[in-house]
């Protein structure tokens, strides 16, 4: 679509209301999937976590994981959710290729959570309070990776792979209430929303939580009503947007799209969209299908669940501190300004950095190696922030940063050696000989010689022009190899730039 077929968000808000849903897919990190004994693993070799089971192969029987039900009613309890004193399972039937059963085992009409709310604050300070219809539990696909073509898409696409490893990992969807009233603010309703839910799943422990690797994804809902109108409109559903920047970026390009098209006198079908990333657009996926349509059923290979109130209140004991709470102890503990806190919280490294703190290191330390150097590393690397280092192994870096063994410049070449597996910062200092020469004797040797080949500096800095310092400094510290403290060369040339003959 080309971009003059959007119309101004601006003007769109005037002219429609925006009302948003979102349904969130949290993958479940158990160490089997949800209905066998596969190991629940990203990144194994295709296919080979498969078993007749979640392949969907005769004679294959589901046997349901308790700790994905446990892990169910924690998050349900943490959304605030009743959980239902009976729960069923349901077979919602279709037919893709990434489902071998040919029907995925989810919760219709008996969900495992259902009526909660979580209240979300904007950057602006608006508090927004998002309720949730359900939480249900159910399986996930696998994945197709379709091969050829300019777009990676099945459009255009030679040949397609699927890999059913995924299949049958265990998943919580969480499905909201419609949102009304969000005006300008509904794209970063969205984005808060979905970076609450995952925060809540990854304190919680139920959830890696890692949005590149999946494990949280976001179905979009949008549709729009003229100004003055209680008519809903036909909503169009996003899915499987992974990262909170896309989120904000489709729910603001589907009101600029929707509003373009009703605008010009168009209609809205009610259909599943693709968001692509590289171009910021999405594009029609297929008509949207109603409850009706997936023919559920129960599940009839599978029990009804009756968790006892005792067991509920039991887990409802292990919930740990409400994120909203801890971000605002640990900003008063760590002293931060709302912008170093919200640079650590955007980052996803409020956990990393909490940890490099309790291994012994300030947090104004943590914070600029994790948000600096170790971020532009993971960048390059394509890989999330907290699998490069350990915040031990940070802390133990920090540490020699402030006892003067090391330089920023150097710390950066031992962080490197870490990253690359060569041992712990101490060791990769010893192993490499980095630390910083607290002799005087070759440094003065050094500043000897940079002064005496620069006689028209030392001029200078006689005169009283200590910027000429600089140069020399600059020299010193090419001759040490950077293994020098720059603050202790300045001390030493202004006093050799007056003794020496």
């Amino acid at each position: 679509m080309a971009s003059a077929e959007l119309m101004d968000y601006d003007k769109a808000l005037e002219l429609f209301e925006p009302v948003l849903g979102f349904e969130v897919h949290v993958e479940l990190n158990t160490k089997t999937k949800m209905f066998c004994g596969c190991a629940n693993e990203f990144g194994s070799g295709a296919n080979t976590n498969t078993c007749p089971t979640c392949l969907g192969l005769p004679g294959g029987l589901p046997q349901v994981n308790k700790k994905a039900i446990e892990s169910s009613i924690r998050l349900g309890l943490a959304l605030g959710c009743e959980i239902a004193e009976h729960s069923r399972f349901a077979r919602k039937n279709y037919f893709y290729p990434d489902t071998a059963k040919n029907f995925q085992t989810s919760q219709y009409d008996d969900p495992i959570c259902h009526d909660g709310s979580i209240t979300i604050e904007l950057e602006s300070g608006r508090l927004v309070t998002v309720e949730i219809e359900r939480a249900h539990m159910e399986d996930d696909a696998g994945k197709l990776t379709h091969m050829g073509g300019a777009t990676g898409r099945i459009q255009g696409a030679d040949y397609s792979l699927v890999d059913y490893n995924r299949g049958g990992v265990p998943l919580v969807e969480i499905v909201t209430q419609m949102i009304e009233g969000a005006e300008h603010d509904a794209p970063e309703i969205g984005k808060t929303y979905v970076a609450a839910i995952r925060e809540i799943a990854k304190g919680l422990g139920v959830s890696n939580a890692r949005m590149e690797e999946g494990n949280v994804r976001c179905d979009a809902n949008v549709s729009l009503r003229p100004r003055g109108s209680n008519v809903l409109g036909t909503r169009t559903e996003t899915k499987n947007v992974n990262s909170l920047r896309s989120v904000e970026r489709a729910v603001r390009y589907e009101i600029q799209r929707q509003a373009a098209v009703l605008h010009a006198g168009g209609t809205i079908t009610q259909e599943t969209r693709h968001w692509h990333e590289d171009t910021g657009r999405t594009s029609a996926g297929r008509p949207k299908s109603d409850a009706d349509d997936y023919r559920y059923f129960p599940e009839p290979d599978l029990l009804p669940m009756a968790p006892s109130r005792e067991w509920v209140e039991e887990l409802r004991l292990t919930l740990p501190e409400p994120p909203a709470a801890r971000r605002k102890r640990l900003q008063a503990a760590w002293g931060f300004v709302n912008l170093e806190f919200q640079d650590v919280v955007n980052s996803d490294l409020l956990d990393a950095v909490e940890a490099t703190v309790a291994a012994g290191a300030s947090a104004q330390a943590a914070r600029k190696w994790w948000t600096g150097e170790i971020a532009r590393l993971a960048n390059v690397a394509g890989v999330a922030a907290d699998t490069l280092v350990t915040p031990v192994q940070l802390a133990a870096l920090i540490e020699l940063v402030e006892a003067g063994t090391l330089t920023d410049r150097l710390a950066r070449q031992v962080l490197e050696g870490v990253i690359a597996g060569e041992g712990t910062p101490t060791q990769v200092v010893d192993s490499r000989g980095l630390a910083v020469v607290s002799d005087d004797g070759p440094l003065v040797a050094a500043i000897d010689a940079a002064l005496l080949g620069q006689p028209d500096v030392l001029a200078k800095i006689r005169d009283g022009k200590v910027q000429a310092a600089g140069a020399v400094i600059g020299a010193v510290m090419k001759a040490m190899r950077g293994q020098a403290d720059a603050a202790r060369v300045r001390e030493l040339v202004l006093e050799r730039a007056a003794t020496i003959e």
